[in-house]
C-alpha cells in the first residue's frame, strides 16, 4: 500500500503561512530543495489543495526551462511535471488538466482507493486545511516538518482542529541555513 507522506514548512511557532497566506519569510536554499528531491525519488504523486496547487503550478511546470536555475529547482520541475497531481477542490473540473485528479467527494473513500493503487508514496505539500481533514481521518503515515529559524507571531496552523496522536521520531536533518527537518511516523 502507497504511503501518504506530509511534507510542511512551519514558522517555530509553527504557523505554515502567514495571516493572509503569506509565504514570506521562510529562509530558502538550494541544499533545502535538494534534500526535498531526495523525498521526491520515493513518490510518483503529489497532494494538494486548490491554492497550493494554483500557487505551485504557476511556476514549477515550466522551472525546468528558465536557464538560470539550479540543478536542484530543474530536478524538482521535472518530477513535478511527471507526477500524478491530486487536487482537493469543491471548485476546480477537470477540463485541460494534465496528469490531475480532482477529489471533491468522499475523501475517506477517495483517498483509500488511491493508497491502494500500484505506486510510490504520495506526497503532501502544506496545504493546511487538507493536511488537518487527512489527520482527522488518519489517513496520514509519515510528516516531515521543516522547522524554520522564524517567528510569525499570527498566521495559518498546520495542527488547527486535530485531534491529539503521538508520532515516533524517525530521522532528522540540519540545513546551513538554520532550518530542521523532522521526520515522524505516527505511533499506533
Amino acid at each position: 500500500m502507497r504511503k501518504l507522506v506530509l511534507v510542511a514548512h512551519v514558522s517555530l511557532d509553527g504557523f505554515v503561512a502567514g495571516p493572509k497566506g503569506e509565504l514570506e519569510g521562510f529562509p530558502t536554499g538550494d541544499e533545502n530543495l535538494e534534500f526535498v528531491c531526495r523525498l521526491t525519488d520515493h513518490a510518483d504523486a503529489a497532494l494538494f489543495g486548490r491554492t497550493t496547487y494554483e500557487l505551485l503550478n504557476s511556476y514549477w511546470p515550466t522551472a525546468k526551462d528558465i536557464p538560470s536555475n539550479t540543478k536542484s529547482q530543474i530536478e524538482y520541475s521535472n518530477w513535478y511535471d511527471a507526477s500524478h497531481k491530486i487536487v482537493f477542490s469543491k471548485t476546480m473540473t477537470q477540463e485541460n488538466l494534465k496528469n490531475t485528479t480532482i477529489v471533491n467527494g468522499n475523501v475517506l473513500h477517495e483517498m483509500t482507493n488511491l493508497k491502494k493503487q500500484s505506486g510510490k508514496d504520495i506526497l503532501i505539500f502544506g496545504s493546511p486545511s487538507v493536511s488537518q481533514l487527512l489527520m482527522k481521518l488518519d489517513l496520514i503515515n509519515s510528516y516531515w516538518i521543516f522547522i524554520n529559524p522564524v517567528i510569525f507571531g499570527q498566521g495559518i496552523s498546520l495542527f488547527t482542529g486535530t485531534d491529539k496522536f503521538k508520532l515516533r521520531l524517525q530521522a532528522t536533518k540540519q540545513f546551513l541555513n538554520g532550518e530542521i527537518a523532522l521526520n515522524y511516523t505516527v505511533d499506533r
